[in-house]
């Protein structure tokens, strides 16, 4: 069965219609997030700036390993307009080496406690799927917990986030980063991604989490097809009314089309960036936070227009 815009029932969520593409923005999600006390406006899209401190990232590995060069990024990511930065200290590209908890800690922490210090007025969060990495980060500053693992790698992830009372990044993923891009099958990514997302939103709400966003995974566990069929019905996950994050920058759904390395697919991530909007996407997870924030205002103005 494909998704197009014609009207399908979902199994997954109580006998439902799955929606057909919005237009005029009739389905309202969440319009706000607690961070720690303070309202996340997203009644219109924002931009989560990445800050890789990784040696082996995909895109950006080594570029941000000293105090200086952690500082100068996150005030070019600040002042080009992010609302969130997003710091994470262990790669999750495809066949990427897990790392010890004391050395992902080392790593963030620092990190974490300075971005939070020099630029209070930013949310920070921390990408993570170890729940002590988790409940330490935020207790250094962070006021959200972005999990590429839903849980599934660490059984206190759900509690903790509970406990912490932040947001939760809650992101599908097919297999484990050592081997998710080898053959990964759906008979429909599409239901198969919605239906994942409605079982773990009944385990968060059971605990008491309150504030959820819904990253699809693009690139992980997925075809360069399931990433498109994904992107061209990111709409129907709007039916859960909560907010979607677009993690699409520079990854290889655009390499692999293009037939370009990650630094020279930055027009390619643009792109999709303006259908990720279209799709209903309120938060873009971008390395280059200025030309995501220039899709923004584009985005906007063809909003507007009569």
């Amino acid at each position: 069965m494909k998704y197009g815009t014609k009207v399908r029932t979902c199994s997954g969520f109580g006998g439902r219609k799955l929606p057909a593409p919005d237009p005029f923005n009739m389905i309202f999600e969440k319009q706000t997030i607690n961070c720690q006390g303070r309202l996340l406006d997203l009644s219109r899209p924002i931009v989560m700036g990445i800050l890789n401190v990784t040696p082996d990232s995909f895109f950006d590995g080594g570029r941000h390993t000293t105090a200086d060069a952690v500082l100068k990024q996150v005030e070019k990511m600040c002042s080009e307009g992010a609302a969130i930065i997003d710091v994470g200290g262990m790669s999750s590209r495809p066949g990427a080496a897990l790392i010890s908890e004391a050395e992902e800690l080392q790593r963030v922490l620092p990190v974490v406690e300075l971005v939070s210090r020099n630029f209070p007025e930013v949310p920070v969060s921390i990408d993570t799927f170890r729940a002590t990495v988790a409940e330490q980060g935020v207790a250094a500053g962070a006021s959200i917990v972005n999990d590429i693992s839903a849980g599934r790698f660490d059984e206190k992830m759900y509690e903790t986030v509970a406990s912490l009372g932040v947001p939760y990044v809650l992101m599908h993923m097919q297999g484990e980063p050592g081997t998710m891009q080898k053959a990964p099958f759906y008979e429909n990514v599409v239901q198969e991604v919605l239906d994942f997302f409605i079982g773990e939103l009944g385990k968060l709400r059971a605990l008491g989490v309150k504030d959820v966003l819904l990253d699809p995974g693009f690139g992980f566990g997925k075809s360069v097809g399931h990433n498109f069929q994904l992107l061209k019905n990111l709409h129907v996950f709007r039916m859960t009314e909560l907010p979607i994050v677009a993690g699409i920058s520079r990854k290889s759904m655009i390499c692999k089309v293009l037939g370009v390395n990650p630094d020279k697919a930055l027009n390619g991530t643009t792109a999709l960036h303006m259908v990720a909007l279209q799709q209903g996407a309120r938060i873009l997870r971008a390395h280059d936070v200025g030309e995501a924030m220039e899709v923004i205002r584009l985005w906007q103005q063809l909003e507007a227009a009569n």
